[in-house]
């Protein structure tokens, strides 16, 4: 088995892994670096151009996982898609989304290589990919298996619980598996269970570590964390504060919408209107939608039905006072410029009565992580259009994190029992935590961080 790295940064970047197995090819995730811009952000696809790659396996719907399938289906055009059913329900208006912000990047910051890729090259590759239900096998070298009569690996997909349609995967050949965690999460969400990997074992693992570098405090119980947030909103709303809470389109706003939705029928939340971006109000409804087939807690939960949700036009943001007690959850999580998440925040950072509640990660070379780690008082640097910024508002943070805890993917390692393990999807001092974790508590597992366009074989 060859494994190639085409990830062009060593942290958290465009996921794609290249996998050699028995005479074929299986690409896992074509995902788009979210801190680099044009070119620089895609995986090294020009390290395998020209090889046959029977297929291509999206393990989720988040731009570092899929972001560049559409560039990635030029360098592999026989190459079939798979997902899941879920995820085949979102992927076409997440690439179309890529397209638009894409087309405003280049008019605004001058980027002549944007779009990547068009509308209609979208439209051209959807009858391409498939979505198939969570553990179920799948011939992925189909053509290969017609010609020679020899049975070819198989892919399966296998509920990852991180947002909706995430999967790990497992990738079987006639002599040795793979397992592919993609993002996991293995404790429960509000609306999400946690990952069902149960009884997986595997010869390689390929293993997320976001949170390596995280250790839980004494004590912590996301049920503790819920209602602190919940203290928290009361304690602004009733002071006539608003509250912005910057999440990602997909997944973290569903989940903190829920949330709201939970406590509000509880009556621990006085029902009001809820101000939402049109992408996460796209994302909302595929929630709902799709309810039916998801594993998931409240099923007949609707949020469209549950929440008064208000949908934000840009103009009506800039006219729209701050006063007033109103709730905000806005897109996008990192606050990127030329977003109504970053044009509130800028409006709401100098004003002692209002609140910005982090709920999920920021990264710190973002303007949401810059604004997160300012202390009180202090004047900092925001963004180069939002320039310098003095913090007085309330900002405060909860740990609601869709991936899994340090700990308990360790755990799930020891359960795997794979002969080797590499590690991924992690800043360098989670990767090194799990290493040296991993070489104490199993020592007979081989462990490897790939740098990025190296290729192993185990």
């Amino acid at each position: 088995m060859r494994i190639t790295n085409l990830n062009p940064d060593t942290a958290i970047g465009a996921s794609s892994w290249l996998v050699a197995m028995e005479g074929h090819r299986l690409l896992m995730d074509a995902g788009i670096h979210p801190k680099l811009m044009g070119p620089a952000s895609l995986p090294m696809y020009d390290l395998v151009k020209g090889q046959d790659v029977d297929a291509i396996a999206i393990s989720h719907c988040h731009h570092d996982h899929v972001g560049s399938l559409p560039v990635a289906l030029r360098y592999f055009p026989q190459a079939h898609v798979f997902m899941t059913e879920l995820s085949y329900f979102l992927v076409e208006r997440v690439l179309h989304n890529s397209v638009n912000v894409m087309k405003r990047q280049r008019d605004e910051l001058g980027i002549r290589e944007y779009p990547l890729f068009s509308h209609d090259e979208v439209d051209e590759m959807a009858p391409l990919f498939e979505g198939f239900k969570y553990n179920r096998e799948i011939d992925w070298a189909t053509h290969y298996k017609k010609k020679t009569g020899f049975l070819s690996p198989t892919l399966e997909f296998y509920d990852a619980g991180h947002a909706l349609g995430s999967a790990g995967l497992m990738v079987r050949g006639k002599d040795e598996t793979l397992f592919y965690t993609g993002d996991a999460c293995f404790h429960d969400q509000t609306i999400l269970r946690s990952a069902r990997f149960e009884d997986i074992k595997a010869d390689v693992l390929l293993v997320e570590t976001t949170r390596g570098n995280r250790k839980l405090p004494s004590g912590f119980t996301r049920e503790g964390e819920i209602q602190r947030l919940t203290q928290a909103l009361h304690r602004v709303l009733a002071g006539k504060g608003s509250v912005l809470l910057p999440t990602f389109a997909l997944g973290r706003t569903q989940e903190i919408l829920a949330l709201l939705a939970v406590l509000s029928a509880e009556g621990k939340l006085r029902r009001q209107p809820i101000y939402i971006g049109g992408l996460g109000r796209v994302f909302t409804e595929i929630y709902d939608l799709e309810a039916h087939r998801t594993h998931r807690h409240y099923p007949n939960l609707q949020l469209h039905e549950a929440l008064n949700l208000v949908v934000l036009e840009q103009n009506d943001l800039e006219r729209m006072k701050l006063g007033g007690g109103r709730l905000f959850v806005i897109t996008a999580g990192m606050m990127s410029e030329n977003t109504a998440a970053h044009n509130l925040a800028q409006r709401m950072a100098g004003d002692e009565h209002q609140a910005i509640f982090f709920v999920g990660y920021a990264d710190p070379d973002s303007p949401a992580g810059r604004l997160k780690a300012a202390r009180h008082g202090e004047t900092f640097f925001f963004s180069p259009s939002g320039g310098e910024l003095t913090l007085k508002c309330q900002v405060e943070k909860f740990d609601l994190t869709a991936h899994a805890n340090r700990e308990e993917m360790l755990e799930f390692i020891g359960e795997v029992e794979p002969r080797a393990v590499l590690l991924t999807h992690g800043e360098e001092d989670s990767r090194n935590w799990f290493e040296a974790q991993i070489r104490r508590r199993y020592p007979g597992i081989s462990v490897h961080q790939p740098r990025p366009g190296e290729t192993l074989e185990v």
